[in-house]
C-alpha cells in the first residue's frame, strides 16, 4: 500500500475547520525543516489570527530526502534548497537566528543576540543532532575524512566528491548506526545508489555495508534488489559482525569485533539524538528522544512545548520527512484548537518511505497509525511494503510517485 501526492494534499484538505484563536497569541515554531516550515504555514491558515514566528539560524533550507541522489551524482544539489520567501509573504515573521535557551516555565525563549521572546505555545521541530564520539573515534574532525552526509549542506557535496574520486578497484564502506535513527530506509537507499554509482564508473569497485542492526525497513525488498543488480554490494548484518566498533580517522581503519577494513572512502553515519537546542531546554529523556503526547504533540516534560519531526520519541511512527509534515499538520490544528479553548481529537497519521533501489526504480513502506497512550502504534490491517514480486514498470511508478512526493511536500512547507 502506498500513499502519494494525492494523499498528501486530501491530508490538509481534510482536516476540520479551526475557529480563528483569541487576537495576539504567539506561537513560535523553533526550527525550519519540514516539520517546522509545515506547521507555521499551516497554523497562520487555519488560525490567521495568531502572530506566528518561525526562528530558523540558516537562510535557505537544505532537504535531506533525495540527497542520495546527489551523492550518487544523479541530482543537482541545488534541487535540494528552499527560501522561506513564501512563508514571509504569507505572514508568518521570519527571524534567522539560533535559539539559545528555552524557558518553558516562563514561556520565552532567549536568541543568540539575547533578544528574548515571549510565547502563548512554542511548537519545536529542532531535528537531529550527531552523537559524537558514541561510535569511539567519531569526531567533529572525523567527519571530514570519514563524511556522513546525513544533515545536509556541505558533508552531502563532500561524500559525492570522495565517491566521484574513489578508484576503479577501490573499497567503499558505508556504516548503519543501530536504529532509531533519521530515515530507517536512507542507509539503504544510499548503499543502493553508491553501488550503482560504482557499477557504472567503476565496476571492479566493491561496496560493503556495515550494518549494527539484524532487521531494517523493507529488507526483503533492499536483498532482492541488490542480488538483482549489484553483486558487488555485501551487506553485513549485526549477527554477521557488521557492527562497527571503532574507527580511526587518521590511518581510514574500520574496525568491528573481529574484522579491520581500510577502505578509499568511509560513509559513517554515526548514532543520533534530538537536536542541541531539544536537550538544552529539557524536552528530550535520557534516551536523547522527546517523550510527547501523540495527541496534541505536547511535551511530557515541559507543558506549553509541542515537539515534532525527528526528535520526538512515538513509538511505531519513524523519523522521516513524510512524517515530519504530517506530524506538522496535526500538530498546528490541535494548537489552535487549544488556543480557542477546544479540546483536540487523537490524529490519524500516516507515513510513506520511498526509495531508489536505480536512478528510475523505487521500492516503498507505508504505515498507519493511531494514538495508544503515549505513543503511536501501527493500524492493524493498513500500510504495507512494495510487493516483492512487482515487475519493473510498478518499480518504475513508484520512482515517479517518489519525485512527485518531494515536489508536493516541499511545495507544502516551502511554496
Amino acid at each position: 500500500m502506498t500513499f502519494g501526492r494525492r494523499t498528501l494534499i486530501a491530508a490538509t484538505l481534510g482536516a476540520p475547520f479551526v475557529a480563528q484563536a483569541q487576537p495576539k497569541a504567539r506561537v513560535i515554531v523553533v526550527g525550519g525543516g519540514f516539520g517546522g516550515a509545515t506547521a507555521a504555514r499551516t497554523l497562520k491558515r487555519v488560525a490567521p489570527d495568531i502572530d506566528v514566528v518561525l526562528i530558523e539560524p540558516n537562510p535557505v533550507f537544505t532537504a535531506c530526502p533525495a540527497s542520495n541522489a546527489v551523492i550518487a551524482g544523479l541530482r543537482d544539489h541545488e534541487t535540494l534548497r528552499f527560501t522561506y520567501k513564501t512563508l514571509e509573504a504569507e505572514g508568518i515573521r521570519l527571524i534567522h537566528q539560533r535559539v539559545i535557551a528555552i524557558d518553558a516555565a516562563h514561556s520565552s525563549l532567549t536568541l543568540a543576540d539575547n533578544t528574548r521572546l515571549d510565547f502563548t505555545r512554542a511548537i519545536l521541530a529542532p531535528g537531529i543532532a550527531i552523537r559524537w564520539n558514541a561510535l569511539p573515534g567519531y569526531t567533529e574532525a572525523a567527519a571530514a575524512v570519514m563524511p556522513h552526509a546525513w544533515r545536509g549542506g556541505a558533508q552531502i557535496m563532500l561524500l559525492r566528491e570522495r565517491l566521484a574520486a574513489v578508484p576503479d578497484g577501490g573499497l567503499v564502506v558505508i556504516s548503519v548506526p543501530a536504529t532509531p535513527y533519521r530515515c530507517p530506509s536512507a542507509p539503504y537507499e544510499r548503499a543502493s545508489l553508491v553501488a550503482h554509482h560504482l557499477k557504472l564508473r567503476k565496476p571492479r569497485a566493491k561496496l560493503i555495508v556495515l550494518d549494527s542492526n539484524d532487521s531494517f525497513s523493507m529488507q526483503r525488498l533492499f536483498l532482492a534488489a541488490w542480488k538483482s543488480l549489484y553483486p558487488n554490494l555485501e551487506h553485513l548484518a549485526l549477527s554477521a559482525s557488521g557492527k562497527v566498533t571503532e574507527v580511526n580517522a587518521g590511518t581510514g581503519e574500520i574496525r568491528t569485533d573481529f574484522e579491520t577494513y581500510t577502505p578509499d572512502l568511509a560513509n559513517i553515519i554515526p548514532p543520533q539524538r534530538a537536536a542541541d537546542i531539544a536537550v538544552q531546554s529539557g524536552v528530550a529523556d535520557r534516551t536523547g528522544w522527546c517523550p510527547i503526547t501523540p495527541v496534541t504533540f505536547e511535551s511530557l516534560l515541559c507543558p506549553g512545548i509541542h515537539v515534532i519531526g525527528d526528535a520526538t520519541l512515538l513509538g511505531a511512527m519513524p523519523k522521516s520527512a513524510f512524517a515530519a509534515a504530517a506530524q506538522a499538520k496535526a500538530c498546528a490544528h490541535a494548537v489552535a484548537l487549544i488556543l480557542n479553548g477546544q479540546t483536540p481529537e487523537p490524529p490519524h497519521l500516516l507515513n510513506t518511505c520511498y526509495a531508489l533501489i536505480a536512478p528510475h526504480l523505487a521500492i516503498s513502506s507505508a504505515g498507519v497509525y493511531r494514538h495508544h497512550g503515549t505513543i503511536l502504534v501501527d493500524t492493524e490491517g493498513a500500510g504495507g511494503n512494495s510487493a516483492l514480486d512487482a515487475p519493473r514498470s510498478t518499480r518504475e511508478a513508484e520512482a515517479r510517485h517518489a519525485e512527485a512526493w518531494f515536489h508536493a511536500v516541499t511545495t507544502e512547507a516551502f511554496g
